[in-house]
């Protein structure tokens, strides 16, 4: 039998098909991942309400399934985080909030109810910002969730304990969501792979679409929902389960005509000879220069070991982040949110209301909207002329945690929010982007490269990821903190 050691460092799609080949009973899949989750839980805060129960009974089911022969899931046995913005039928979901801390939903959303369907098994609620309004990993309710890579540093977010988990083996991939970078910023701060799908692949519903739960519902036309793991093969394994359209979501898009599996299962095989536009800074973020350094050796790669003619250019707009907070606006139920504020006077996070006591006027909301097309109409005409478009993913390496970023980058001061440049500009065109890791920073922090698609481009993404993944491969860095507590050989 597999030591638990040996199943937790196992990716999603070995286990998929060793539970399948009866090779590995679920139980024991279960077991170790929830051994994992009580020694590391403690130091890390990656769930914020886990289900161990309910996934041990999941597991006797499934294992029952296969012994007596019936039909399971694709994700048959194979654990996985559920991001706390996601709602869950029957399970908690308190999106940070003081508000929400005793909500229970009475029906999962669309990419849940697919999970489910496909026999994967829920740890837990993985841990979030408050409503997901920033990108680090502590709220008013629960403890802070802690960087596998370091502890006293941020894991990013606001998927922050589905990347902490992933990191830490506690399961291969998770439920992440990104309106302005939430998939790819944990990501790169945790040395993961993380995808952000064309907007409407995968359905949203009820979350970001149900009038009923102000705060929850919000960032329609910014939001996207998507995997993150420690291999592009399992980020595609669980878009293939969780993409397709669905009716409860408007924006949501045909069948895919390509498959999934198959986009992430080339490597580095007949890659090459695609233009790949690169930029450092997109002509005005400030950046560390470690940072920069890193993502442009890992931008080089595309030239020197996959055969690309990689350029440095800007797609030419100004820095639209006025606009992107202006859409954040638009689309969140300001009313419903002021009114829970007020109702949980002292238990609402600072920059939450912040946002919520701006007074945005309806100029503001409308000069978004046109500053998004402006954005949009640049993009689409910058990515007539290459295939890829590859930044850092975030301007920093991960800073300590309970801030809402560094007050300088590069001997400059910056806003809050101004460590992720790079990431919400492509929520603004809902194209297709994922963070691969670049490299470590000289004291072992994770850096992370953006790679952009054109539009609808999934399977590109995938390929040029998994080319990436092949000759700069990362599976096998854990965090040493894993080696200190015995978890690694």
């Amino acid at each position: 039998m597999a030591s638990n050691q040996a199943i937790s460092e196992m990716d999603a799609v070995s286990l998929a098909a060793a539970v399948r080949a009866k090779d590995l009973s679920p139980v024991d899949v279960v077991e170790a991942a929830l051994a994992r989750m009580e020694l590391l839980e403690p130091r890390l805060h990656a769930f914020c309400t886990p289900t161990p129960e309910l996934a041990r009974a999941e597991a006797r089911r499934i294992e029952a399934a296969i012994a007596a022969g019936r039909e399971v899931g694709a994700l048959a046995g194979v654990p996985v985080g559920i991001k706390d913005l996601v709602c869950t039928a029957g399970i908690v979901t308190a999106c940070g909030s003081a508000a929400y801390k005793d909500f229970v939903p009475d029906e999962d959303d669309v990419c849940v109810e697919r999970l489910r369907a496909a026999d994967a098994i829920i740890l837990g609620k993985t841990n979030v910002p408050e409503f997901g309004y920033s990108g680090t990993g502590h709220n008013p309710v629960f403890e802070t969730t802690r960087n596998p890579w370091n502890p006293d540093l941020t894991p990013g977010g606001s998927s922050a304990g589905s990347a902490a988990g992933v990191a830490a083996g506690m399961m291969p991939f998770a439920i992440g969501s990104d309106g302005g970078g939430s998939i790819r910023l944990p990501a790169a701060h945790c040395g993961l792979y993380g995808m952000k799908a064309s907007m409407g692949r995968v359905p949203l519903y009820p979350g970001c679409r149900d009038e009923r739960y102000p705060g929850v519902s919000s960032w329609e036309g910014i939001e996207h929902i998507g995997p993150i793991s420690r291999t592009v093969a399992d980020s595609a394994l669980m878009l293939s389960v969780i993409a397709g359209p669905d009716a409860r979501d408007r924006h949501s898009l045909p069948q895919a005509d390509f498959d999934w599996m198959a986009a992430a299962g080339m490597g580095a095989e007949g890659f090459g000879g695609l233009r790949v536009a690169f930029s450092e800074d997109l002509g005005y973020a400030a950046v560390d220069p470690e940072v920069r350094r890193i993502a442009r050796e890992a931008a080089q790669v595309f030239a020197s070991d996959l055969g690309c003619e990689v350029e440095e250019a800007h797609p030419g707009w100004d820095d639209p982040a006025a606009a992107f907070w202006g859409l954040v606006a638009l689309e969140s139920d300001l009313r419903g949110m002021r009114a829970l504020a007020e109702k949980h006077a002292g238990q609402v996070s600072s920059n939450l209301l912040d946002f919520l006591n701006t007074p945005w006027s309806a100029e503001d909301l409308s000069d978004a909207v046109m500053a998004r097309k402006a954005v949009c109409n640049k993009m689409w005409r910058f990515m007539r002329t290459y295939d890829l478009f590859l930044t850092p993913t975030l301007a920093v390496p991960p800073f300590p945690v309970h801030m809402q970023g560094p007050e300088k980058i590069e001997g400059k001061f910056v806003g809050p929010f101004g460590w992720f440049p790079f990431t919400f500009p492509i929520n603004m065109t809902g194209q297709p982007a994922a963070s691969v890791p670049a490299g470590w920073t000289e004291d072992g922090r994770p850096v992370g490269l953006q790679i952009v698609g054109r539009h609808l481009d999934d399977p590109g993404v995938l390929r040029a990821s998994a080319a990436y993944e092949a000759v700069r491969p990362w599976q096998d860095r854990w965090p040493p903190l894993l080696s200190a507590l015995g978890l690694r050989s």
